[in-house]
């Protein structure tokens, strides 16, 4: 097996990566610190994240990016927050050909750029946008998913799909890098707004109206800002944005649940990252920098940031469908 994969972060998304990439691939998996990467050799298990599933002989963990150095294709599973540091200090070490692809979903707060767009601003070539319903913890077990992956270069969209697509893992190419990567980022907002309908006990026929507004109103966003809008219909956009709005297993859904029972989430006291958070505050300031009315990030955005009652703000989204 020559082909060489380089996964940069060992927690959950990273850890599944790897297990879902290993059968094709030998993989590298880049651990942040050095206990954690010993005892993934030593154990082949994740104790930290998945303490009973063990990881695929193709998996070596590292704690020095410079043991990535001649990897094909390096999948960054790192906060959005941290990736202009994180590909700084790889471009100094990882060779010019490396394909690089995005798994964050979020937009960088102080340029608004999305993640491919800071990656490529780094290296000076194409990164790949990935996307899609994937829960860390059915990926590591091997159980069905999909995923969207767009580029504008056609040879590193092959390469990609090709290591990542096995018996039980479906992959779709597209050239649309900006509409992938925005219903990632959009999906966050939705799924705070769902989580909110949630915790305020609001009745299915109510909570599923907004939601469908908020599902036109991704397709409009997407598209002033230059993606299609038939992307939102792929794995990156409906199958995600269901995934992230509807199930407890996402961050950012149960962060609305708390919101809509009038519980204000501490990050730093409760050491969990919430990606929406950030994203509402970007998502709210890009709208308005191009005069986008969305109901589903106004709302949000009242709630999360401006601490406006969540019932109030319930009523002033319905009175304006």
């Amino acid at each position: 097996m020559s082909l060489k994969v380089g996964i940069i972060g060992a927690g959950a998304m990273g850890t599944a990566m790897a297990q879902t990439i290993a059968p094709n691939a030998k993989v590298l998996l880049y651990a942040r610190r050095e206990e954690v990467a010993q005892d993934i050799n030593s154990t082949g298990i994740n104790s930290q994240y998945f303490p009973t599933v063990h990881l695929h002989e193709n998996i070596v963990a590292v704690n020095d990016y410079k043991d990535m150095q001649d990897v094909e294709i390096i999948f960054l599973c790192i906060p959005s927050s941290v990736m202009r540091k994180t590909m700084t200090t790889l471009n100094e070490v990882i060779n010019d050909e490396c394909i690089y692809v995005n798994t964050a979903k979020g937009i960088e707060n102080k340029t608004n750029k999305r993640m491919t767009e800071v990656i490529e601003e780094v290296t000076n070539r194409s990164a790949v946008a990935f996307s899609g319903p994937n829960i860390a913890s059915e990926m590591v077990k091997g159980f069905f998913a999909s995923v969207t992956i767009a580029c504008e270069n056609s040879e590193y969209l092959d390469k990609v799909k090709k290591v990542l697509t096995t018996d039980t893992f479906k992959v779709n190419a597209l050239d649309d890098v900006i509409g992938t990567e925005f219903c990632g980022i959009i999906k966050n907002v939705i799924a705070i707004s769902q989580g909110i309908c949630e915790g305020m006990d609001i009745n299915y026929n109510a909570k599923f109206t907004l939601f469908t507004k908020s599902f036109t109103e991704a397709k409009d966003i997407i598209e002033k800002i230059g993606g299609k809008r038939d992307t939102v219909d792929d794995y990156c956009g409906f199958g995600d944005i269901i995934t992230a709005s509807t199930l407890s297993v996402s961050r950012n859904q149960t962060l609305g649940v708390l919101y809509g029972k009038g519980i204000i989430v501490d990050e730093k006291a409760s050491n969990i990252l919430f990606e929406g958070k950030n994203t509402v505050v970007i998502l709210k300031r890009l709208c308005e920098e191009l005069n986008i009315e969305s109901l589903t990030v106004n709302f949000v955005y009242d709630i999360i940031i401006n601490r406006v009652n969540p019932k109030a703000a319930f009523f002033d989204f319905w009175e304006k469908l």
